[in-house]
């Protein structure tokens, strides 16, 4: 197996071995997922990148999380991301659809705002318009590293709030539909999760959360916003131009990610599994602390 960076820090593409490997060999899986730990963003290229395939690699590294209500693909383990419509058309810029896309381009971790949040995803490109649809990522791991230990040590135990609705509401108000609203409620998770297996921290941060306890209002609002623009300056990006059959991997527990805007009258088609954390992953440590 080869691994070849692709940003400074984190990053890298596997060679040699497929996601079928990985599913099917005890050996490729313990390299592909010592190389996850460690790198935090794997890329797969030129794979056969069927649903089976995709689900049998991602139950490797954990249980997979089923689809939220009110998604393409809900109550099973595909997330499907599309501008298609049900009947094959495209659909208008207006539709909810391709709102959901501008949402997902805000900077944000995966199922942040869930019960149980999300250890990986992995992303495979389906069908592509000819340019556009970039996907950027960066590492809040190197963010953590980045800020001033005083300002580690403050955030060390501090907790915030996550809301699904908090992220849709800044694209359109009805974005997040009562359906949403309900099963979705907020969570409060640690604003840092600790990797069990290299012991090293990463900010835990996102467009979903809005409050941090024992904050006011407007001063957590200001604090996260700082926290998200140290995480995402532009020096510190990577960005993935798909080719199709590319498989991408990524941490959320020490990623940032966010999709571009493509040309939303070409169909772009992407399939995403969702692997759920567990203690193992280091779960214990973001849970925050039983309000009394």
């Amino acid at each position: 197996m080869e691994l070849v960076p692709l940003a400074q820090g984190f990053g890298v593409e596997v060679k040699g071995v497929s996601l079928l490997d990985v599913a099917s060999d005890a050996d490729a899986y313990k390299a592909v997922r010592a190389a996850f730990e460690e790198h935090s963003l794997l890329l797969f290229r030129d794979q056969n990148v069927a649903d089976d395939i995709q689900v049998a690699y991602s139950r490797a590294f954990g249980p997979l999380e089923l689809t939220k209500v009110a998604s393409l693909g809900a109550g099973g383990f595909y997330s499907r991301l599309t501008n298609r419509g049900a009947n094959g058309e495209i659909v208008p810029p207006t539709d909810r659809q391709v709102l959901v896309a501008q949402a997902n381009a805000l900077w944000h971790t995966d199922s942040s705002f869930k019960k149980i949040p999300a250890l990986a995803s992995v992303l495979t490109a389906r069908v592509l318009p000819n340019e556009d649809g970039d996907t950027e990522f960066t590492s809040t791991r190197l963010a953590w590293e980045r800020l001033p230990s005083d300002l580690q040590d403050r955030l060390k135990n501090s907790v915030a709030t996550h809301s699904y609705a908090n992220s849709r509401d800044q694209i359109h108000p009805d974005l997040a539909n009562a359906e949403e609203r309900r099963a979705l409620p907020p969570v409060r998770w640690r604003l840092n999760w600790r990797n069990p297996t290299n012991d090293r921290r990463a900010l835990y941060v996102a467009s979903h959360a809005y409050a941090i306890d024992g904050m006011d209002d407007r001063d957590a609002r200001q604090m996260l916003a700082q926290l998200l623009d140290e995480a995402t300056r532009r020096e510190f990006v990577y960005t993935h131009k798909w080719r199709t059959g590319d498989a991408v991997m990524w941490d959320n527990r020490a990623m940032l990610h966010r999709g571009r805007p493509w040309d939303y009258g070409k169909e772009r088609t992407m399939v995403r599994t969702t692997i759920s954390a567990t203690d193992a992953d280091g779960l214990n440590e973001v849970k925050p602390p039983v309000l009394h």
